[in-house]
């Protein structure tokens, strides 16, 4: 089977994330990269945006889920959003998610990655 790969990269959203005191008191940048893996075989009409993923809808499912609610740890944000991409666009037969938070220290950016297929 042929794949297409639809990829948003250096999402930023501000999120309520985290177990600490200040994380739980106000939102902190968060950026996300997504991968998006589609079946290909299908032609594209390029005057009919179903005959494609469409990547406003997946871009607006992202931000809805990372700033639902409070989350306490990356880990349990990655797996909430792998589960909405999945329930939600039946034609994404894999997806990546990447949620980074730039400051978490001053030194580095700690991010979670996962993926998951149908």
């Amino acid at each position: 089977m042929s794949t297409r790969r639809v990829i948003l990269d250096g999402l930023r959203v501000q999120a309520s994330i985290g177990m600490l005191d200040h994380e739980r008191r106000a939102a902190q940048p968060l950026t996300i990269r997504a991968e998006f893996d589609t079946d290909a075989s299908q032609p594209v009409d390029d005057a009919d945006i179903g005959t494609v993923l469409d990547y406003r809808l997946l871009r607006a499912a992202l931000i809805d889920e990372v700033t639902r609610a409070h989350t306490d740890l990356l880990e349990t944000l990655v797996d909430r959003v792998l589960a909405r991409i999945l329930r939600d666009f039946p034609g994404v037969l894999g997806v990546k998610i990447r949620l980074c938070k730039p400051q978490a220290f001053d030194d580095c950016t700690v991010c979670i990655e996962q993926s998951r297929r149908r």
